[in-house]
């Protein structure tokens, strides 16, 4: 069979090719998006269209197979437009997911998530530690440039824009946001105006460091099967969030809605680095 190809979408494989791609790079990207609202200028599928983006450029350096993407996130407070489900709906659907991937032989599974609320972050974090006590399954569950800087996750400002313009130029209507100040309850834009320094380049700049690092990071999962430095990169992501776990706990949905306030409710909130996609 001289027809395998290095890496292929999963729907799209033919049994062997599937088998071949296994045995030889057991590596499963999930692209985890969403639709929601990310302000006038941007499309509801903006962090679907990065997952796959991401998930894509990924697995041709590092072999495997891309699922087709999921697009429901722990629900957001932004009501008329944006679509999402419970956190019990969402570790159900995780678990479960990783679960069969595992008894199917993969080793490695990458869940890109362009969508990334705290809450929503937090459920992937759960479900991958549990995939691993579980199943033995390594499973890496990030937001794309979280690998790169966490002040790049912004929500609808210039690092989202800066990367739909390298993606999908023709998605983007930066005039929509007008020209005075940004609004983050109307917007909802959060982090640096895009306006007048979003661009393609900077888009393409971060996209290709944001695949470098989850290539190498899966090249190294799959030689040495090594668990740890996915536990170190869970616990310093949880650290981000300590103080919204220790005030909601488990309750991701009150911890999401009450984080979005913060993040939307005045202008000191406003000018933090934000964490939502």
């Amino acid at each position: 069979m001289n027809d395998i190809p290095s890496w292929g979408r999963y729907g799209e494989l033919r049994p062997h090719e599937l088998a071949a791609l296994r045995a030889c790079a057991p590596a499963a990207y999930l692209p985890w998006g969403g639709l929601t609202r990310h302000g006038p200028h941007l499309p509801l599928g903006l962090d679907t269209i990065v997952a796959e983006a991401v998930a894509e450029r990924a697995v041709r350096r590092t072999g495997g197979v891309v699922l087709p993407a999921v697009t429901w996130p722990l629900a957001l407070p932004h009501p008329g437009e944006s679509l999402g489900l419970s956190a019990a709906t969402l570790r159900a659907m995780l678990a479960e997911s990783l679960a069969a991937l595992a008894r199917n032989g993969w080793r490695v599974v990458v869940v890109i998530s362009g969508h990334y609320s705290p809450g929503h972050e937090l459920l992937l974090i759960d479900a991958a530690e549990q995939a691993l006590a579980d199943h033995n399954l390594l499973v890496l569950a990030v937001p794309p440039l979280a690998l790169v800087d966490d002040d790049m996750l912004d929500h609808g400002a210039l690092w989202e824009s800066s990367v739909l313009l390298a993606l999908r130029p023709d998605l983007i209507k930066m005039e929509a946001l007008g020209a005075g100040p940004l609004d983050p309850l109307n917007g909802p834009v959060v982090g640096r105006d895009p306006r007048g320094a979003a661009s393609a380049s900077l888009g393409n700049s971060v996209l290709t460091l944001a695949v470098e690092r989850i290539g190498s990071a899966v090249e190294r999962l799959l030689a040495t099967g090594d668990p740890a430095p996915l536990q170190a990169l869970y616990a310093r992501r949880r650290e981000r969030y300590q103080s919204l776990t220790a005030r909601y706990g488990d309750d991701l949905e009150a911890l999401t809605a009450a984080w979005w306030q913060e993040m939307t409710g005045g202008s000191a909130a406003a000018s933090r680095p934000p964490e939502a996609g």
